[in-house]
């Protein structure tokens, strides 16, 4: 309401992950007006990366309760072929326990959980 012409303007926002939430606060600012968020595949980016693309992409999928009236084309079965593609080709592994993307994001190995799987 202070700057004038503000609704024309588009919002973005690029947050980085140094303290671990670039996921959250990008979400957060959507939810405040933001109409776009920078992110990178994988999270990629300088000091500890970038916002990740895959994290916002299944967070607005998953969460529309909590997100109404956002969405994106992204199509989300290509997420982790696209992820794996993006680790080849920059020769940057992707972690174990990366949200989404990582080997174990969605494993089970033992207690409550594993006795739900089986």
């Amino acid at each position: 309401n202070k700057v004038p012409n503000i609704d024309k303007a588009i919002i973005s926002v690029h947050c980085h992950n140094d303290l671990g939430m670039a996921t959250g606060n990008s979400l957060s600012a959507i939810l405040q007006g933001a109409r776009q968020i920078e992110c990178t595949i994988n999270g990629l980016g300088e000091r500890a990366g970038n916002c990740a693309l895959e994290e916002v992409v299944m967070a607005i999928r998953t969460r529309k309760d909590y997100l109404k009236g956002f969405y994106t084309d992204i199509k989300c079965e290509n997420i982790s072929k696209t992820s794996k593609l993006v680790s080849a080709i920059t020769n940057e592994s992707i972690p174990s326990h990366k949200a989404i993307v990582g080997s174990n994001a969605f494993s089970h190995s033992s207690g409550i959980h594993q006795d739900g799987v089986l």
